[in-house]
């Protein structure tokens, strides 16, 4: 039997949003898992005119050619067409420096991409339902976000819309059972390794345990919390109009035009946010060194530096000659470095179950650091004792020795104590900062890719 409800909903989700119509040819990413492959069977039974892509990351060895083979098998049966790509993720991520996720999202949506463009389809659809959206409400609190980023996730940007976000977890597992769609299960996601995990299977249970409605509760706060967004940036594009000036590549913030009614810093924080992509960290150190009259510091996002001029804010684009060099106080939480952000987790020696970690990761000897340290680009003429060897190496040697190419060379950074480099971040951590058994604290620095 059909589940009505759940397939008069989706009509109507569609519809209300406007997210495509039956003139359009959409491509659905299905993975396998029963989110994907219920939002399968309701494209298929209302009619749209559809093609399936699935990846195959190759991280689950047997598991993941199975999950391929199912999806294959379904789209055989209902006559579906199906592009399948396999991807050397873990390749990927040692050429990149970038975490899993990372690597695994670009790698696909660089696919879903070019498969829109040879095939011509017009949407890309994922299967994101309601407890996805609360989820990342969740993520993006942990991490420290703005509005913007406790607005769950949107039902539409660009080509990729997202039908489901209007149903829960509980909602397409019963469709799935009412209608035997066949689905698999990835082990991973019993894992606890992952923050989405453990806030999936630890807190929000919790949570429903002390309220029942938590869920229909949350979609109400993630609707507000949504047109509160869409509020400000109107309400933002006004403000800069008259608040921004342009000189060339050059933006200057005239702060004095700022109404004295409205809150500064976040007027601040919105504008070099939304247009340049500075994190709120970042600018909240900006606002501070504003408020005392500080006018030496340098500010950069991935793109853009920003400082401190006449009591205005003057942002543009980083120049190759800029080394984006800045302070990491021990307190430091991240950083910020190029198209990276660096995590810092000082722990005892004690807390530490791995040290066979992958390069994006450095575990230093917390008592042969001097603080603060220095972050920035390499320059001509560094060098360090890579781990595991004796003597020292020039940076653009081990560059070169590592193939790394002439783009990634310019964006590579080093974390510096007094005037030795710990960390070629992301590659080799040096030989004299190393973990010895007189270590007891460590400083544990995590690069995840931006």
């Amino acid at each position: 039997m059909y589940n009505l409800s759940l397939l008069e909903g989706f009509g109507r989700y569609i519809e209300r949003h406007e997210l495509f119509t039956h003139n359009d040819r959409i491509l659905l990413t299905i993975s396998g898992g029963v989110d994907s492959m219920v939002m399968l069977s309701l494209f298929v039974r209302s009619g749209y005119n559809i093609g399936v892509a699935h990846c195959n990351f190759g991280l689950r060895g047997e598991e993941s050619d199975e999950d391929t083979a199912m999806v294959v098998r379904e789209c055989e049966r209902i006559g579906v067409i199906c592009h399948t790509q396999n991807f050397d993720t873990v390749g990927e991520m040692e050429r990149t420096g970038e975490s899993m996720e990372m690597a695994a999202r670009r790698l696909r949506y660089a696919w879903f991409y070019e498969l829109c463009a040879e095939h011509g389809y017009s949407a890309i659809a994922v299967a994101h339902h309601t407890d996805d959206s609360i989820e990342t409400f969740f993520i993006n609190l942990l991490r420290g976000t703005g509005l913007r980023g406790l607005t769950g996730i949107n039902n539409q940007l660009g080509r990729v819309v997202r039908p489901l976000l209007f149903a829960t977890r509980k909602d397409i597992l019963e469709y799935a059972v009412q209608n035997h769609i066949p689905y698999r299960e990835d082990s991973s996601n019993r894992s606890t390794k992952y923050l989405r995990n453990k806030i999936r299977l630890g807190l929000l249970p919790m949570i429903r345990e002390i309220n029942p409605k938590f869920t229909a509760l949350m979609r109400g706060n993630l609707y507000r919390l949504g047109d509160a967004q869409r509020f400000i940036e109107v309400a933002m594009a006004k403000i800069c109009r008259e608040v921004v000036s342009h000189d060339g590549d050059t933006d200057t913030i005239a702060i004095e035009r700022i109404d004295a009614e409205f809150p500064r810093d976040f007027v601040i924080y919105s504008i070099l946010n939304s247009s340049y992509g500075f994190k709120g960290d970042v600018v909240e150190e900006l606002c501070r060194s504003l408020a005392h009259g500080h006018t030496s510091r340098r500010y950069y996002s991935r793109d853009y530096v920003a400082y401190l001029d006449r009591g205005n804010i003057t942002v543009a684009p980083i120049g190759e000659e800029d080394d984006c060099e800045i302070e990491v106080s021990r307190s430091a939480m991240r950083s910020y470095c190029g198209n990276s952000v660096l995590y810092y987790d000082h722990t005892d020696i004690d807390n530490v179950n791995e040290y066979n970690l992958p390069p994006e990761v450095a575990l230093l000897d917390e008592a042969k650091l001097q603080y603060p340290l220095t972050l920035r680009r390499w320059r001509e003429g560094d060098s360090f004792i890579p781990f595991g060897m004796a003597g020292r190496k020039k940076v653009s040697d081990y560059l070169t020795d590592r193939k790394v190419s002439a783009v990634e060379r310019k964006r590579q950074f080093v974390l510096v104590s007094g005037e030795d480099i710990v960390w070629l971040v992301g590659h080799r951590t040096d030989e004299r900062f190393r973990i010895t058994n007189r270590t007891e604290n460590i400083l544990k620095i995590t690069k995840e890719r931006l």
